[in-house]
């Protein structure tokens, strides 16, 4: 039996589109260090959820978990990494932007309003954050946990559902846990409540686990945790 669940994995890619080639100045390995490192590994559970969405776009080039009038560095479209590395030695023009979000951003977002049906009881927008908090980011150089459950302070989804998540997540990683620390939930939580509850999940990309006994555990705690609410 699926999950009841809409799992949605948008930083998964490191493909640079046709359109943005010309201009990028990236290298493979800066791409692939921009994006969720491993997330197409740990992630890889299509068949297990009710509902799943993934691209093969890298995050430096379009970011589908920013608003589309997000503009900063780090925004939807970026000028830096979040290593604050340039990705353009001259940003693109407008005709290219808009390529981008037409091409990648709205049909991202148009598929997860699509996907968002009455056998849906929550959507799961799964990540993995370097273990140390990079340059451009809230907590440069800060150490973070092994996971971290974002719910924008309980307004993406209840309270008891992520704090009963935490536990089913501390059963297979350990009591290094938090909830909305250091993210909240980005904008793909927050656009996409209106149409079901929405649980940011992010993995720490440090050693203390492999990745396929990171994606074991992921799997045992939706599992688990879908068990007890749903």
């Amino acid at each position: 039996m699926k999950l009841p669940l809409l799992a949605s994995v948008p930083h998964a890619g490191w493909r640079v589109p046709e359109v943005a080639e010309p201009y990028c100045i990236l290298t493979e390995q800066e791409v692939l260090e921009d994006g969720d490192v491993g997330a197409s590994e740990i992630y890889a559970l299509e068949p297990e959820f009710e509902a799943y969405l993934t691209t093969d776009i890298a995050r430096a080039i379009i970011d589908l978990n920013r608003a589309e009038d997000d503009r900063r560095a780090d925004g939807v479209v970026k000028t830096h990494t979040c290593w604050n590395v340039p990705v353009y030695r001259e940003f693109p023009p407008d005709d290219v932007v808009t390529a981008l979000l037409d091409q990648f951003y709205h049909p991202y977002h148009a598929r997860l309003r699509e996907l968002a049906g009455k056998r849906i009881r929550c959507g799961v927008d799964l990540h993995t954050m370097a273990a140390k908090g990079p340059p451009v980011g809230p907590d440069p150089d800060v150490e973070r946990p092994w996971v971290c459950l974002g719910n924008v302070d309980g307004t993406t989804s209840p309270l008891d559902w992520i704090d009963s998540l935490k536990e089913c997540f501390e059963d297979g990683f350990g009591p290094n846990v938090r909830v909305n620390d250091p993210f909240k939930g980005g904008f793909i939580t927050r656009s996409h409540a209106a149409e079901l509850p929405w649980i940011q999940v992010e993995l720490s990309r440090g050693p203390h686990m492999s990745n396929d006994e990171k994606k074991a555990a992921v799997l045992d705690a939706l599992t688990r945790w879908c068990g007890r609410m749903f």
